[in-house]
């Protein structure tokens, strides 16, 4: 049970270590790829979405090597306003 345990651990710990170096590139170039909104986000923003890409880096690794990006969602609002491109927060 115990080796079980450390293994657990030890495979814990090698993906979070990935999900780290990942995070390092892709808070810098993948979150604008994915989302162009976040060409101009600040570091404040940058640190925030740190936890979530070390949790999610295979997905986001995936989407981002795909070169998926975000979806352009279709809500009254937005078909109302037409076809402009600039999202403005």
């Amino acid at each position: 049970m115990i080796l079980l345990a450390n293994i657990l651990v030890a495979a814990a710990a090698v993906y979070v270590a990935l999900g780290l170096l990942f995070a390092a590139a892709f808070v810098k170039a993948g979150a604008v790829r994915l989302n162009p909104s976040a060409a101009h986000a600040t570091v404040g923003f940058r640190l925030l979405i740190v936890p979530g890409t070390v949790a999610l880096w295979p997905l986001l690794a995936s989407r981002w090597m795909r070169g998926k990006v975000a979806l352009r969602e279709k809500t009254p609002h937005t078909v109302a306003a037409g076809s402009r491109r600039e999202v403005r927060a």
